[in-house]
């Protein structure tokens, strides 16, 4: 697992692939994150109060015996701690994201950078591939296509 500076910025992120330069250079906070994943990867945010909640490390779990499907996805993984987010992160999570700082949480947002699901419990791979296989951009990939 690679860390951004968890205890500055509070994210860290499992990715599918290989890890580049970039990613080991200074933290990048999750607003940055994000928009440099647009239009490249979709993200799952896995949200919690601490990094040692259950769920956050059950979810963890679930999605770490899955990395050949979100590879094949493009999906870039990140965990938030809310204990441990900037002040920036903390105002991006709830004010743009609209998400609580309070109990588990799980967020799909798409290629476009949009928000395509938010669970508060437990995400099942299968249900979480199900939902981005059916998105029309991710039917075009299927079919060999170009995403955009």
């Amino acid at each position: 697992m690679l860390a951004f500076n968890s205890i500055i910025c509070g994210l860290l992120a499992l990715t599918a692939g290989p890890l580049t330069a970039t990613q080991l250079t200074a933290p990048r906070g999750l607003a940055e994150v994000l928009r440099a994943a647009r239009w490249q990867h979709r993200v799952l945010l896995i949200g919690a109060p601490t990094a040692e909640q259950a769920d956050f490390q059950h979810q963890k779990k679930l999605l770490a015996a899955e990395a050949k499907g979100l590879a094949e996805r493009d999906f870039k993984v990140i965990e938030v701690s809310y204990d441990q987010l900037t002040p920036a992160d903390r105002q991006y999570w709830t004010q743009q994201l609209g998400q609580p700082v309070t109990g588990f949480r799980v967020v799909l947002i798409g290629k476009d950078g949009g928000i395509k699901r938010t669970e508060t419990q437990l995400l099942a791979p299968a249900s979480l591939f199900g939902t981005v296989d059916k998105m029309p951009m991710r039917r075009r990939e299927m079919r060999g296509g170009r995403p955009d």
